[in-house]
């Protein structure tokens, strides 16, 4: 009766070391939990991203001012009656 005791600790004592220390154990769950908070944070900085291009797709569908201003500043363009003055900055190296 004793040696069946013995039997039953061990065998106790091996399904609570695969439970704690074993694959999908106690340690995984803790790595995972933190593996998923930051995929949580690298999404809501993607959803930032994505609302900032929804919000200009949006702006360039139903204005002018931003084909516009994007005309401007990749392009140089310049609408009648304008001015257009550009400085430039040389900087001399001697020294």
């Amino acid at each position: 009766m004793r040696w069946v005791t013995y039997v039953l600790i061990l065998a106790l004592a091996g399904l609570q070391y695969s439970l704690w220390m074993g694959k999908g154990g106690w340690g995984d769950m803790q790595q995972l939990a933190k593996q998923a908070e930051q995929q949580q944070q690298a999404n809501m900085q993607l959803n930032a991203c994505n609302r900032a291009l929804e919000a200009e797709v949006q702006d360039l569908a139903e204005g002018s001012d931003a084909i516009a201003e994007i005309a401007r500043v990749d392009l140089g363009y310049v609408q009648d009656g304008e001015t257009f003055y550009r400085f430039v900055y040389v900087q001399d190296n001697q020294e």
